[in-house]
């Protein structure tokens, strides 16, 4: 077994393991904690070895349903990688921040979905991708379903239909590929690679595969107007829940496009993407101007995450290697605050036992750690300088306009919405003084500030020297460019 298959299987069989256990909610806590730290390692060591090509490496490919030419083919490039380390850095701590009060059942799921989303990630054939996409979602309906709040049972079945349509169509759009590479060149196969040199289809084909792949991946982000899953999700996730839907999940909708989009569909990436470009910004804007309106933090915090994911798609399609790099450093800043901001409104909701605004208030006398890791978190996402947010939304506004001055524009200005939300709920919530109305909050403890240290110092580190980030990812970035200007040719 590889690197690879044990970074996917370690925390599934761990799973199971610790469910029949005799153990406890603390135990089983315990274990997967270990279970986190130890997958980090094993991360960090391909992050080591890992050369700086656009070659995909540490690569497993084993025969599987050898009559369909599906494949066990897994890899990873420079992208994969850096989503790769995201999570392997993000959920062992965030389980320190997810310490008491869960139960069994909670924590075995959370390796469930470890195990499937990093299955998503390094599959190369497109069955195998689709498999370990669908696995990965089970578990986080139960989250929701079991341990979440308020309409909970309403919230998981919108989010289960949403996206289960859109990975219908995807899986339509993989069997007739496959189908149209056997008519095509006498055999079976799902692989990535392969699947590239298919010629056969028509445009008008080719135009409807195309959106099946692009409506699934547009869902999990969510893009306009695929959204209305999105604020009663959030809303009524239990903290690990809204956590794992901002901080990882979302980024795979992203990684999808690139992923499987981009090399299968070169030229109708070249065709759509200003349409795509626009819609993301037109996103920046709606899910911005939406979470001014909101009342419940964790909604406003869930249009923010919207607003920064459209952001995002609109750096990737602009094509260039400014908007790529900016749109790679993005995403894991993105995922390093609202992840930490998400976790830090759980701790909050835990002791004031509310999400409204306006019945918060004096957090900063009474948890200055909490109102320091806030401040950091918040900082990030409205893009201050000195933060590994400001460094890839300038690299993005900067790709935009060179798209054109218009789009550029809008992009530009609309970061002042983020800003105006952002310091708003600071003020409101954390700085504001209410005497007596002031509900009942407790600090950060020891465990909590050590968990949330390296997420913030990973912001100012990577907004001080962005290069170290840069220099693993750029070969992959350009080899994803390089394909598509053939596609122009």
């Amino acid at each position: 077994m590889g690197p690879l298959s044990f970074l996917i299987f370690f925390p599934i069989v761990m799973a199971f393991v610790l469910a029949i256990s005799p153990f406890g909610a603390k135990g089983v806590r315990n274990g997967v904690f270990i279970t986190g730290v130890i997958e980090f390692f094993v991360s960090f060591y391909l992050y080591v070895r890992f050369e700086p090509t656009s070659a995909m490496q540490f690569a497993e490919h084993y025969p599987w349903i050898t009559n369909y030419g599906i494949d066990y083919f897994v890899a990873i490039d420079g992208f994969s990688l850096v989503i790769l380390m995201l999570i392997s850095t993000l959920l062992p701590l965030a389980y320190l921040l997810l310490w008491e009060g869960r139960t069994k059942g909670y924590w075995v799921s959370m390796l469930l979905i470890q195990g499937g989303i990093l299955g998503s990630l390094f599959a190369q054939d497109l069955i195998l991708f689709y498999i370990f996409w669908e696995a990965m979602l089970l578990p986080v309906f139960m989250i929701i379903g079991m341990f979440g709040s308020g309409d909970k049972v309403y919230s998981t079945l919108k989010l289960t239909i949403y996206t289960i349509i859109g990975s219908l169509f995807m899986f339509v759009a993989i069997l007739y590929l496959g189908v149209s590479f056997y008519y095509e060149f006498g055999y079976w196969s799902f692989s990535l690679e392969q699947l590239k040199n298919l010629t056969i289809l028509s445009h008008s084909e080719r135009i409807w595969v195309f959106l099946a792949f692009m409506l699934a991946f547009a869902i999990k982000i969510p893009l306009f107007p695929f959204h209305t899953w999105l604020p009663k999700a959030y809303s009524n996730s239990p903290t690990g829940g809204v956590f794992l839907l901002s901080s990882i999940m979302a980024k795979l909708g992203v990684y999808g496009i690139v992923r499987f989009v981009f090399p299968l569909f070169p030229d109708l990436v070249l065709t759509f993407s200003s349409w795509i470009m626009g819609l993301g910004i037109f996103g920046l804007l709606y899910f911005g101007v939406a979470a001014l309106m909101q009342k419940d933090i964790k909604k406003m915090l869930a249009y923010s995450s919207a607003s920064h994911l459209g952001f995002i798609v609109a750096g990737v399609f602009t094509l260039n290697v400014y908007g790529m790099m900016g749109a790679l450093l993005l995403i894991v800043a993105h995922a390093m605050a609202t992840g930490g901001m998400f976790l830090l409104v759980g701790h909050m909701e835990y002791y004031t036992k509310t999400k409204t605004i306006s019945d918060l208030g004096g957090l900063a006398q009474k948890a200055p750690f909490f109102t320091f890791y806030f401040a950091i978190m918040m900082l990030c996402i409205v893009g201050l300088p000195g933060t590994n947010g400001f460094v890839s939304e300038l690299l993005i506004i900067i790709s935009v306009f060179h798209v054109g001055i218009g789009p550029g524009m809008v992009a530009a200005l609309s970061v002042l919405v983020a800003a105006s939300f952002m310091f708003w709920l600071f003020g409101r919530a954390v700085l504001e003084d209410k005497g007596a109305k002031n509900p009942p909050m407790e600090d950060l403890n020891f465990r909590q500030i050590i968990g949330l240290f390296p997420l913030a110092f990973l912001i100012i580190a990577m907004g001080l020297d962005p290069d170290w980030f840069f220099s693993k990812v750029e070969p992959t970035v350009l080899e994803y460019l390089a394909t598509l200007m053939k596609a122009a040719v």
